[in-house]
């Protein structure tokens, strides 16, 4: 049970009631569970340790690329969950799905037409997609209006290359109209080619993939692109291309020219609240595998940021002007990515926790001085009420010497730190100067 310090009687509040005391209780409670929790999400993993990827056909150049990209996130702790599918456009419905479990995936670009609804962005172009177009035929093929009327053979369902091939051909007049075209993966349409159940067909991947070696080194004809330039300006979402002469074989010069392609950009997409950590890791994996030079491209011309498709990740950015972060550029994956998350809770956390110690010596002080203001309160009520009583009784005078030797009794058993006594001897002398005016009114009465 809390008791009233008798000596203050003036100034003294009451004790705290029973009500106060259980909301101070609930309010620490409350505290406690709102540290918890902090501290939950401080220790919780930094970021999930697999990725879900979304490529194409098993054989095709989409899984090529991640299973390439796997043991480099490996090194980093990271899993990559690789899904095939039918292709760029089953890509792109899997990864703007917000509830499918599909993260980061391959779009060929000019497949899809994005919106800010979507939620995906491009972490980078990685690679050119060339669109290869073989045929069987005397004459020679380079403009697609000369497949009017022929069996072609445009991609499956699904894929990225059956949209482009059939804008292609749209611009020369073709239609399902006025032409046969079938859609059928790359197998069939090269056993169509070479049993003649085809007149051409439309294939897409690099030089050194395994059906583009089988089609490179067939008897099938190549087509070049003779109007390359005006359908890359209808296009814009192709590049024009050169498969240089004797590319395929050196010693039989195949091709024995140089030969005109278009080509699509194989671009790295990924849904816009994959965590930032993971987005470098993706591109420093993208930079070991596609910053080589090839056929088409010069050293480092890949992977870049030279597309509009999706909006370019922040952290895409950042890395291409300036590289990995500095964390991660020194220490291991794991421990750059829990000191980058945690500093984004502990840092307001740390400032306040200076604040706290910048005022805690003031905080001290200021209760050493309330231990002290009491007193003065009360000497100072006594003084007031001395000062308003004209002509005081005896009474009156006994009870205020009473007062003034109580507050000064108690006033010498505070307990306070040394560098304050010079405080405690103040209080002493405005002790002594109320004892003083009860002496002055004392001798009043006495006259």
């Amino acid at each position: 049970m809390v008791r009233h310090n008798p000596a203050l009687h003036r100034s003294q509040k009451a004790p705290m009631t029973p009500g106060r005391r259980r909301l101070l209780v609930i309010g620490a409670i409350l505290l406690l569970a709102a540290l918890g929790w902090v501290l939950a999400a401080v220790l919780k993993p930094a970021i999930q340790h697999t990725i879900v990827i979304t490529t194409g056909a098993n054989e095709g150049i989409y899984r090529g690329f991640a299973d390439r990209y796997a043991p480099i996130l490996k090194r980093d702790g990271i899993t990559l969950d690789i899904r095939s599918s039918s292709g760029s456009v089953e890509n792109y419905q899997r990864l703007k799905n917000p509830d499918s479990e599909y993260e980061v995936g391959f779009i060929q670009s000019g497949t899809t037409s994005p919106k800010e609804t979507d939620h995906l962005q491009t972490i980078a172009a990685v690679s050119y997609e060339p669109i290869w177009v073989f045929y069987r035929d005397d004459t020679t093929i380079n403009r697609l209006a000369q497949l009017r009327g022929k069996r072609v053979a445009i991609g499956v369902p699904g894929s990225g290359l059956l949209n482009v091939s059939r804008v292609l051909l749209a611009y020369s007049g073709i239609t399902g109209d006025n032409t046969a075209l079938l859609e059928m993966d790359a197998v069939s349409a090269y056993q169509g080619l070479e049993h003649g159940g085809l007149d051409a067909a439309f294939f897409i991947g690099r030089p050194d993939a395994p059906m583009q070696e089988t089609l490179l080194n067939s008897n099938l004809k190549l087509m070049s692109f003779a109007q390359a330039d005006a359908l890359v300006q209808k296009f814009p979402s192709l590049s024009k291309i050169i498969f240089p002469r004797a590319s395929t074989s050196v010693i039989n010069d195949l091709p024995r020219a140089d030969v005109t392609l278009l080509a699509a950009t194989a671009l790295l997409v990924s849904k816009d609240t994959l965590h930032p950590a993971l987005v470098y890791l993706l591109l420093n994996a993208a930079k070991s595998v596609h910053g080589g030079e090839d056929y088409f491209t010069p050293l480092g011309a890949f992977p870049n940021l030279n597309t509009e498709e999706f909006p370019i990740a922040d952290e895409s950015t950042r890395y291409f002007k300036s590289g990995r972060p500095f964390l991660q550029r020194y220490l291991p994956f794991w421990l750059a990515s829990f000191i980058e998350r945690r500093l984004l809770i502990l840092l307001p956390f740390m400032a306040l926790l200076l604040g706290l110690l910048q005022a805690l010596p003031r905080m001290m002080e200021a209760r050493m001085k309330r231990r002290l203001v009491v007193w003065y309160h009360e000497i100072k009520s006594l003084e007031d009420e001395i000062w308003r009583t004209q002509q005081p009784t005896l009474d009156q005078i006994a009870r205020w010497r009473d007062e003034i030797e109580s507050v000064d009794a108690h006033a010498s058993e505070i307990r306070i730190p040394a560098r304050y006594f010079q405080d405690v001897y103040a209080l002493k002398q405005a002790i002594g100067v109320v004892r003083q005016r009860i002496v002055q009114a004392a001798g009043k009465v006495e006259e």
